[in-house]
């Protein structure tokens, strides 16, 4: 299993590119940043929740991910989440072909829907519908990436014949990985998905969720696809279970907003621990 962080990049404490270098000097296997284009003044209650009272400063992910492609080397970047359904998916299918390009096929592509009502809200998106958009959205994408002359005509998304390059380097296309928790994400993951990024915690139902997982994927003809799973803080019983597990990868969220000497000893203690995990 590898292990990775899964950060919270914000215009206060740590600058991504010493972050990104430090990442990759420890030796984990992957940065995944968090995406909110900006937070409704309504919701002030997120002002004292710790992990989300710095969503309002999160710097645009994919413009942090080039910085962070120029300043390593082996690093794998991901979006955990891009939050699709708030994107054009011409403009998004560029920006995240440009990233794997920039970073030499280093890029990873954890999509979600949103879980900010009042964000997507202000995004045009009606929210009951957010899902039927992502999955057609990651379809055309997917379209756009692979073929040269690529069209597309959906409910949503619908476009005649378009050239847009460059395209991935990773070939069919840079992994897509479905982010969400419900039981109904894992179909989705099975149907334009390939991986699953749900968050876990010691009182999720991982287990159960990955046995319903394997049916589906069993059903679709499918492998079962890989699992990366973020986690909050370093809950090293909640990684050995999620090992034990057969999950491919754990990202962990830092500490939000702290400067670089103060999420050093963080990176350290994570490296030690994917040591553990090396084969």
């Amino acid at each position: 299993m590898e292990i990775g962080v899964d950060s919270w990049v914000v215009d206060q404490g740590a600058g991504i590119c010493e972050l990104a270098r430090a990442v990759e000097d420890a030796g984990l296997e992957s940065l995944f940043v968090v995406e909110h284009t900006h937070v409704p003044a309504s919701r002030r209650d997120l002002l004292d929740d710790p992990m989300h009272s710095l969503d309002s400063h999160l710097l645009d992910p994919f413009t942090i991910l080039g910085a962070a492609a120029a300043v390593t080397s082996r690093l794998k970047l991901g979006t955990g989440a891009c939050v699709v359904v708030e994107h054009d998916p011409i403009l998004l299918a560029k920006q995240v072909a440009t990233i794997d390009y920039l970073s030499s096929g280093r890029f990873l592509f954890g999509v979600g829907a949103g879980w900010l009502i009042e964000e997507m809200t202000n995004h045009g998106v009606e929210p009951a519908r957010r899902w039927t958009l992502l999955r057609e959205q990651v379809l055309a994408m997917t379209t756009i990436w692979t073929e040269d002359e690529a069209e597309f005509h959906g409910e949503f998304v619908d476009f005649d014949p378009i050239w847009l390059w460059p395209k991935p380097v990773q070939r069919p296309h840079p992994p897509v990985l479905i982010c969400g928790n419900g039981a109904s994400a894992l179909q989705r993951v099975v149907d334009c998905g390939d991986g699953w990024m749900p968050v876990v915690s010691a009182e999720y139902p991982l287990r159960a969720r990955l046995t319903e997982l394997d049916r589906l994927c069993a059903e679709a003809g499918r492998d079962r696809v890989p699992v990366t799973a973020a986690i909050f803080g370093i809950d090293e019983q909640l990684i050995e279970q999620c090992a034990q597990l057969g999950v491919a990868r754990c990202v962990i969220a830092p500490p939000v907003g702290d400067d670089m000497a103060g999420l050093q000893p963080f990176v350290d203690r994570c490296s030690r621990i994917a040591t553990s995990y090396r084969g």
